[in-house]
């Protein structure tokens, strides 16, 4: 009850609701401002290797690697939780826009496809971060929780800005994309969205 004795409602939510939804929100939008990068990259004559070589700062890792990072954090964050075990994707990442817009969208794809029920048991399941000498104990929603989703939302964040800094036109609605408000009947337009 609250002050005035009233009784409050009470939220039932899903772990699958928590989490994988504001991932494919976040990847499908990025998927959006990939495309506009590409096609301000070719109009103003700025190369795929220069574009996937920016950085915000030196000792960070470039505009490629921020994006590889979103997406292993969104994928293999899940896909190392249901296995037991996670470690980070030391391939190299993705060379072009082309190569880039793929992994994002299976990141987006493999989360489309997960069954909720799976999700929601990993809720207490034990797992372990591994890589290199670091062997970290975590219970699966505590490292998608605090160790994957804000990584996911620092490599978007950053990457996002790395393109903002070369120029692209793109804004908070690009970020956000499309929002989860109104109901199924009547779903929300993003041209009806005011800039806050």
């Amino acid at each position: 009850m609250n002050e005035t004795g009233q009784e409050r409602n009470s939220v039932s939510y899903s772990f699958h609701a928590a989490v994988v939804p504001s991932l494919l929100q976040i990847l499908n939008g990025s998927l959006a401002w990939l495309a506009k990068a590409e096609i301000h990259a070719a109009e103003n004559g700025i190369s795929e290797e220069e574009m996937m070589g920016a950085r915000l700062a030196e000792d960070m890792f470039p505009f490629n690697r921020q994006v590889r990072g979103f997406a292993m954090h969104a994928q293999g964050g899940i896909e190392g939780a249901i296995k037991g075990v996670f470690s980070p994707d030391m391939s190299p990442p993705p060379a072009t826009f082309a190569g880039l817009k793929a992994r994002v969208g299976s990141a987006a794809s493999f989360l489309a496809g997960l069954d909720p029920a799976e999700v929601n048991e990993l809720v207490g399941k034990p797992m372990r971060f591994v890589f290199g000498e670091t062997d970290l104990p975590f219970t699966a929603d505590n490292f998608l929780l605090s160790f994957s989703q804000p990584n996911f939302y620092f490599h978007v964040t950053t990457s996002y800005a790395i393109l903002r800094g070369m120029g692209v036109e793109i804004g908070k609605m690009d970020y956000l994309a499309n929002l989860r408000t109104g109901t199924p009947q009547q779903p929300f337009s993003l041209a009806s969205a005011p800039e806050v």
